[in-house]
């Protein structure tokens, strides 16, 4: 079963929902126990850094969390759920993430003629190719909404970039760690055929 992680952000449903149409059921879940017996899990995400990150400690669904992603269960972050995932943010103060990937969140700084946050279709530029984007071409537009975007420390983890008054990382892969700024679950086809793959894995 796949596993969405409820903790009070984000459009779950929307997330729940597209996995449904590609054939796949999902569960929301608030239960540390439920995740824990979870074949894949999914960490999505909108609103603030230090909010999610105090929600998830007061749910007592950190652990379950590194639990997974140490036993090597297929993990999907988006967008919040991927800032989450490194060491700090520096969203309206410094904030300690989870610290599975070292590097930071931070803010878009742009030329005055780009807005922020970055919000609608944007390219997505492979670096490396990754088993939840097969059968994505080089180009591919997806659907974001973010002002802050993660830095690695290690390079070697970037998946895809997307250019938006600079090049910022898009996406991450690390072992069963797959992570995405852009939300698949508003993407329409291609989105749905990312979230397919992870299914599938």
């Amino acid at each position: 079963m796949i596993t969405i992680i409820d903790y009070g952000m984000g459009n779950l449903r929307s997330v729940q929902k597209g996995f449904e149409r590609v054939g796949h059921a999902a569960a929301i879940t608030s239960d540390p126990a439920v995740v824990d017996n979870a074949d894949k899990v999914v960490l999505p995400g909108v609103g603030a850094f230090e909010d999610a990150i105090a929600e998830l400690k007061r749910q007592g669904m950190v652990e379950p969390v590194l639990r997974a992603i140490n036993a090597g269960k297929p993990f999907l972050g988006i967008c919040l759920g991927l800032h989450l995932l490194f060491d700090e943010s520096f969203e309206n103060g410094q904030h300690k993430g989870l610290g599975v990937l070292p590097g930071k969140v931070v803010r878009f700084e742009l030329p005055e003629d780009y807005t922020v946050p970055h919000m609608g279709w944007n390219q997505l530029l492979i670096r490396r190719q990754t088993p939840i984007l097969a059968g994505i071409e080089e180009g591919t537009q997806v659907y974001f909404v973010h002002s802050y975007y993660v830095e690695p420390s290690d390079p070697g983890v970037i998946a895809t970039e997307t250019d938006y008054g600079k090049t910022f990382c898009s996406m991450i892969w690390r072992d069963n760690v797959f992570a995405t700024q852009f939300h698949p679950e508003k993407s329409q086809a291609q989105g749905l055929k990312i979230l397919a793959n992870f299914a599938e894995l």
